[in-house]
């Protein structure tokens, strides 16, 4: 296989009387038109995509800020979705990519797009070709897909995105896991496999800056984003919308050397030197521009290492804990001084209690049912204190209920492995004497790496 490679200037091969006296194709004229409208309004809409860009001041701005077009245009989307799909749609403050006012959203600004391209085409059906407006297109859509790059792949170099399992997961029967939840596992119990997918997504970032490695790191985001695509798909995470305009976002950069690439690596054939769809035609623009672009995609990743690190503190395993911070089995349960028998048909004695994050705690029944209560804790008069959630019953009822346990118990660590939990619960006095769970039992936290094995670890 062999290239074709000149040490020949640039500056014609990006002056506008040579390259804008190609005429394009009618196709080519009306795919660049529904693209630049439709990823146009999408990226501009979409929370994520532009908001990368604004760096530390997003982070001053907050996360509701992301939302705020989406907010905008919420009764216009939900009377779309009443008239078109008899349902009515509305903004979750989830965080989640996949909300049904989303996809309202994309069948509005598709339907746009569809309708500008129409009106665009015979407005200015007598132009030929697009090509100044074509090089700002692809430069900024480049930009956007460096952004949400970096902002894929800091969160999995600092391991924030997939943490490791919780102690409630270890406890959670693998049939009880959601495919998402299987995922999230399987990525976050192997630290180094996850900061080596972040780092493909980062090395697909800093080629995408900078403008002559462009065509390089738009091939690097179409596999990644590929895999984040089938990965959403198969394992039913909420973000399929954002993953698969990524997708596209990485093909249409990808498009002006599409025929280059298919002569060289598919054909084996020579080809001539890429001509860069500037929309800068001298050498000092040209470097004046890579300068700012290499600087925007600094201002982005220190906002997002900043967030990253932040997130690792507070989140990940050198985060603050609880005092009694472990798994402990139940080994003795006494309400209102008469001791409980641990029976499986009991759905109201505790069987294991899970001490892992400061604002809540996890107890599992008699049946191995999970619950997670909001807690707090006051380390200093070593008490617990369980919130209870309060959310409204059915319109029968007409009136609201605890969800959650309600109650006080003061603790005492009697020494490394045991612990006794004394107070109130749903207005029973109870006492639950506890023992430690060694967490290196948990083949999750305690098998290592073996160079030789005679047979599968499973």
């Amino acid at each position: 296989m062999s290239v074709v490679v000149t040490d020949e200037t640039n500056d014609a091969e990006h002056e506008p009387g040579r390259a804008d006296s190609v005429e394009w194709k009618l196709f080519t004229r009306l795919a660049f038109r529904f693209c630049f409208l439709y990823l146009g309004l999408f990226c501009t809409l979409m929370p994520p995509i532009v908001f990368v860009l604004f760096g530390w001041l997003g982070r001053q701005m907050g996360y509701s800020a992301q939302f705020w077009p989406v907010r905008k245009l919420q009764p216009a989307l939900s009377w779309v979705s009443r008239h078109l799909f008899g349902t009515s749609v509305q903004l979750y403050p989830s965080g989640v990519g996949d909300q049904r006012i989303f996809w309202v959203l994309v069948f509005c600004v598709f339907v746009v797009s569809m309708i500008g391209t129409a009106l665009w085409s015979v407005l200015d059906r007598r132009r030929v070709q697009h090509r100044v407006l074509a090089s700002w297109y692809l430069l900024v859509v480049r930009l956007l897909l460096a952004g949400q790059m970096l902002n894929y792949g800091v969160g999995k170099m600092i391991p924030t995105q997939m943490p490791q399992p919780s102690l409630t997961t270890l406890l959670t029967k693998y049939g009880d896991l959601t495919p998402m939840a299987v995922l999230w596992s399987q990525v976050g119990v192997s630290r180094p496999y996850e900061m080596l997918l972040g780092a493909a997504e980062i090395t697909a970032a800093v080629l995408l800056f900078i403008p002559k490695t462009t065509s390089l790191g738009a091939l690097l985001a179409l596999i990644d984003t590929s895999q984040i695509l089938v990965l959403n798909m198969t394992f039913d995470v909420p973000e399929k919308i954002l993953s698969a305009h990524l997708l596209l976002m990485s093909l249409v950069v990808l498009a002006p050397d599409s025929r280059r690439l298919l002569r060289v690596l598919l054909l084996n054939r020579s080809t001539a030197p890429a001509v860069l769809p500037y929309p800068f035609h001298t050498r000092r623009s040209q470097r004046i521009a890579a300068v700012i672009q290499g600087s925007l995609g600094l201002w982005i990743a220190v906002a997002l290492v900043l967030g990253g690190w932040h997130a690792w503190r507070t989140g990940g395993p050198d985060r603050p804990k609880p005092p009694l911070y472990g798994i402990w089995s139940v080994s003795q349960y006494i309400r209102d001084g008469q001791q409980v028998p641990p029976l499986i048909t009991d759905g109201i004695r505790w069987k294991t209690v899970v001490f892992d994050y400061l604002n809540a705690i996890t107890y599992q029944r008699m049946d191995d049912t999970l619950v997670t209560v909001p807690a707090e804790w006051d380390a200093v008069d070593h008490r617990i204190r369980l919130i209870a959630d309060t959310v409204v019953s059915g319109p029968a009822e007409g009136a609201e209920r605890p969800e959650n346990p309600r109650g006080t118990f003061v603790f005492q660590q009697l020494g490394p492995e045991k612990a006794v939990l004394t107070g109130e619960l749903d207005g029973h006095q109870v006492t639950l004497s506890l023992d430690r769970i060694d967490l290196s039992a948990f083949p999750q936290r305690s098998a290592s790496f073996h160079w030789m094995q005679d047979r599968p670890n499973l």
